[in-house]
């Protein structure tokens, strides 16, 4: 398997490391949107967070929040924004989460999508019932 992560991870390709421990290794975006812009790993190669076993879930995001917490008094940030991707866009194969230093007039402008509205309570009542469907399987 050739998977960058997993080579940062087991430190066989250079990165600028902020974080490690035996869950996950934190470090800087190659390509950030703006400098402080972290990625954080679980050492373990999972592609996407529904692949990330249950039982890693919790101790994963709770280094995702503490990192969050540090990129934003690090970077003296008034804010963060915290994000991964499922294989649509996601350029490395390996999960990972994205936490950017916000402040306000940045530049960026909410999510990098457009957004759009529900055609109506029906739609959005069908949507949500599609979705608690699938949650009951």
């Amino acid at each position: 398997m050739d998977c960058v992560f997993c080579d940062i991870a087991a430190g066989r390709h250079t990165s600028h490391r902020v974080f490690e421990d035996e869950v996950a290794v934190a470090f800087l975006d190659a390509r950030p949107l703006f400098p402080g812009h972290v990625l954080v790993v679980p050492r373990g190669h999972h592609v996407t967070l529904t692949d990330l076993p249950t039982g890693e879930v919790g101790p994963f995001f709770t280094r995702v929040q503490r990192i969050t917490a540090a990129v934003e008094e690090g970077m003296a940030a008034a804010g963060s924004f915290v994000a991964a991707n499922n294989r649509i866009s996601q350029s490395v194969p390996h999960f990972h989460v994205h936490i950017v230093p916000r402040n306000r007039k940045d530049g960026l402008r909410g999510f990098f999508w457009p957004r759009t509205r529900y055609s109506g309570e029906a739609h959005a009542a069908e949507v949500a019932a599609r979705l608690r469907a699938a949650l009951e399987r």
